[in-house]
C-alpha cells in the first residue's frame, strides 16, 4: 500500500485547479513591429504590466548575444511564411538575470491580401526547469516535494502550449497518460519536464511528439 497516495491526490487535485504554469500570451502585430504581452511575459522579461511598451527591436536587445540570430530568422522567416514555428532560447530580464523562454506561435493573414499581418503564441519560462536538469546531474539531489509540484506546474506548461489548452485540460490529460502507463503523475510531470528540458533544444516539441512520449515515456537516466 502506498501510504503517501492520498496526500499526492490532493496536491494533484489543488494543481488541477489552482496555480497557473508560467506561461504567457503575446500577439505581434507586424506593420508596427509591436508586441501585445499578457501580463505573465510582461513578468518573464522583468517588468510591471504596462511598464514598457514591447517592440521587435526591444525583444531583441533582451535576447542573449548568442541566441540573438537565430531567434531574429525564426521570427522573420514566420513572418513571411505564417507557418507555425517555434525556438527555445535565453534572454536578459530587465534585471539582467538570464533566462530561458521558449516561444511558439504562427501567423494571421489578412484574408484580402493573403499577407501574414500578425504572429499570435505563448511564451513559456522554463528557467527553473532547465536549472533543475542541471542541478540533479551534478549533485544526484533527490527531488522534494516542492520541486515535484514545480515539475508538474511546468509539464502543465509544456501541454498547455503544446495542445493550445488551459491548465485544467492539460493537467487531464497528463493524468489520463499516467493512469494509462501506470506511473505516478508527480514522476511522469518529471520525465516530460527533464525530455524537454534537455540541453542542446532549440525546437519546442510538437503536439505529435508530445503524444509520442507520453504513450511510449522515456525515464531520464539512473543517477549514479
Amino acid at each position: 500500500m502506498n501510504e503517501s497516495a492520498p496526500f499526492d491526490e490532493a496536491v494533484e487535485a489543488a494543481l488541477a485547479s489552482g496555480e497557473q504554469p508560467p506561461v504567457g500570451r503575446y500577439r505581434l502585430d507586424l506593420a508596427t513591429g509591436r508586441w501585445a504581452w499578457s501580463d505573465e511575459v510582461f513578468a518573464m522579461h522583468g517588468f510591471r504590466p504596462g511598464e514598457v511598451v514591447p517592440t521587435t527591436e526591444m525583444m531583441l536587445s533582451h535576447k542573449h548575444p548568442e541566441d540573438r540570430a537565430r531567434v531574429d530568422g525564426v521570427l522573420r522567416e514566420a513572418a513571411s511564411t505564417g507557418d507555425a514555428f517555434s525556438s527555445v532560447h535565453r534572454i536578459y530580464d530587465a534585471q539582467g538575470k538570464v533566462r530561458t523562454l521558449a516561444v511558439t506561435g504562427q501567423g494571421r493573414k489578412d484574408p484580402d491580401t493573403g499577407q501574414v499581418v500578425e504572429l499570435i503564441g505563448y511564451f513559456i519560462d522554463v528557467t527553473e526547469a532547465q536549472r533543475e536538469v542541471a542541478q540533479r546531474e551534478a549533485t544526484r539531489s533527490i527531488l522534494a516535494s516542492a520541486e515535484r509540484r514545480a515539475a508538474i506546474e511546468q509539464a502543465k506548461g509544456v501541454l498547455m502550449v503544446a495542445y493550445s489548452v488551459d491548465g485544467e485540460e492539460a493537467f487531464q490529460r497528463l493524468r489520463l497518460a499516467s493512469n494509462t502507463l501506470n506511473i505516478a503523475v508527480r514522476d511522469l510531470a518529471d520525465w516530460l519536464v527533464r525530455w524537454f528540458s534537455r540541453p542542446g533544444r532549440e525546437k519546442f516539441p510538437t503536439a505529435q511528439e508530445i503524444e509520442q512520449f507520453l504513450a511510449d515515456p522515456e525515464p531520464p537516466p539512473a543517477e549514479g
